[in-house]
């Protein structure tokens, strides 16, 4: 009995003439998105009085892209490919991280969502598991390789300020 506010990012936007992800973009984007998403909780109408209440109560986010067979291939990186699926792996794990970090700094300004106090130690080991996910892809060019090393900073951030703040969706 929720809805999850939902949108989506172009990875194309964020390819650089020489073929390469502006990574910081991505990121800001990424944290941009969540943001709005989060103000626009508060405004959105939900078809049952049950799902407004849990959807307010536990704020849920959805989070992900479009043209990633287009990127791929702009890149000449064969879709099914080991290469292919590092990078989005990369990708993938990078967005995932920076929307909650976000989260996480919005809880420090507003507090975290209402029925967090409940679910905190769930929530944390599900971070801790998306984290130990990241650790795990295996990057095999240079192009997946620098999207990860900000991925893995990026969870380590997130980690940080949960425990700190907790988190916001």
């Amino acid at each position: 009995d929720t809805a999850c506010n939902l949108s989506s990012l172009n990875l194309k936007k964020f390819q650089e003439p020489d073929g390469s992800i502006n990574v910081e973009r991505f990121r800001r984007a990424s944290a941009i998105f969540i943001t709005a998403q989060e103000i626009l909780v508060d405004h959105a109408s939900y078809p049952t009085p049950a799902i407004a209440e849990n959807s307010h109560r536990y704020r849920p986010l959805g989070l992900g892209y479009a043209n990633l067979g287009s990127l791929l291939m702009s890149m000449g990186i064969p879709y099914d490919s080991d290469a292919g699926r590092a990078l989005a792996a990369s990708i993938t794990s990078l967005m995932t991280g920076t929307a909650y970090k976000r989260s996480a700094e919005l809880a420090s300004v507003v507090g975290p969502y209402e029925g967090y106090a409940r679910n905190a130690d769930a929530h944390k080991r599900v971070m801790r598991k998306h984290a130990a996910a990241n650790d795990a892809i295996r990057t095999i060019t240079t192009l997946d390789k620098d999207v990860h090393a900000v991925a893995t900073q990026v969870w380590a951030d997130v980690i940080a300020l949960g425990e700190l703040n907790g988190y916001r969706n």
